[in-house]
């Protein structure tokens, strides 16, 4: 079960909560973005960015020198799945179809090489699965130049909305259309790099990487 703490609680719309953690995970691996959520110099900062998930654990990289990555303290961290532009009869229940969760807490800077590693290699699935495999792995030189942050999923709410408008009583006469336009995430035909060298192919899981759920 998710833990229920007072940033976590919906004020409102409480039937669109969930509790499962099951569904926090889910909603996690079938995402490929996330914000990132700090506050540098006294301002709010909201950086899109990669991630992977190992077991309750959010993974969160990149430059050393990024101010969101250097900032301490809390964070809050978002990621949405757009499912369907809601379109009632009127103009005030308009509204979106989504899975979206919340994660609060303090990330740690981790340090011990086999975990960043482990974490960098959680980064690079989420995105690109299969891809670490092939691909030459990060060196010294690199991994000096990349910080990696682990945050705990242990504070975290997941919210969730399906179906059609609830329109007012009095309008469902109008002589308006209303409904749900479904919104899809597809992964068009691969596109080589220019200085690729001849013959090479795009792999199995490149090319035939099934659409996000």
């Amino acid at each position: 079960m998710l833990s229920t703490t007072e940033r976590t609680r919906l004020g409102r719309a409480k039937h669109k909560a969930r509790t499962d953690r099951a569904e926090l995970y889910d909603l996690l691996d079938a995402g490929l973005v996330c914000h990132l959520g700090v506050v540098a110099n006294g301002a709010p900062m909201v950086v899109p960015t990669g991630y992977g998930r190992i077991d309750d654990t959010l993974y969160l990289h990149g430059s050393t020198g990024a101010r969101s990555l250097r900032v301490p303290g809390e964070v809050c961290v978002t990621v949405t799945l757009l499912d369907g532009i809601v379109m009632a009869r009127s103009t005030f229940h308009h509204s979106v179809n989504h899975r979206s969760a919340m994660i609060y807490g303090t990330p740690r800077v981790v340090t011990d090489e086999d975990e960043r590693m482990a974490g960098l290699r959680a980064l690079t699935e989420q995105l690109a699965p299969g891809q670490w495999d092939v691909a030459r792995r990060p060196n010294a030189k690199e991994m000096a130049a990349t910080r990696v942050l682990a945050l705990s999923l242990e504070e975290a709410s997941v919210k969730v909305r399906t179906g059609p408008p609830a329109d007012d009583e009095e309008d469902y006469t109008l002589p308006v259309w209303a409904g749900v336009l479904p919104v899809r995430q597809v992964f068009g035909k691969p596109e080589p790099d220019p200085a690729l060298a001849p013959g090479l192919e795009a792999p199995d899981h490149v090319a035939h990487r099934p659409d996000p759920a």
